[in-house]
């Protein structure tokens, strides 16, 4: 049974950092590719990076470049997303979600397609204040 637990979600003042952590059981990052999400109330759900074994360059949606950063620990089998000069619209729940043989890369255009990930964590809030 695949399971994603996502903590480190919290209240932030505005240019401050955090640290989420998904927890991942029930899969290997062998076999699956690993994505940061979150969703804003009334807005769509948004890919912010993922992670693959057989993945190449690293993909970051334009909102999160150069401030965001994902990386993963196959020995805790967990993902990391590092977040750094928060903003108030960074505010949201914050999924991560795992899709077989996803090949997550800046090259694939489905990488970070909310559609292409079969499992979900079940969010983790992060509010940044102005």
């Amino acid at each position: 049974e695949v399971q994603l637990v996502e903590s480190g979600g919290g209240l932030v003042q505005s240019g401050g950092s955090l640290r989420l952590s998904c927890a991942a059981s029930g899969v290997s990052f062998d076999d699956y590719g690993i994505g940061w999400f979150r969703q804003a109330p009334g807005r769509e759900r948004e890919g912010l990076s993922c992670v693959s074994n057989n993945g190449g360059r690293t993909p970051y949606a334009d909102s999160v470049k150069g401030r965001f950063t994902i990386s993963s620990d196959g020995a805790r089998n967990t993902v990391y997303l590092q977040m750094n000069n928060l903003k108030p619209e960074d505010t949201a729940v914050y999924y991560c979600a795992a899709s077989p043989y996803l090949r997550c890369t800046t090259t694939n255009p489905y990488s970070l397609g909310v559609s292409e990930y079969e499992f979900w964590g079940q969010g983790t809030q992060v509010t940044v204040s102005s």
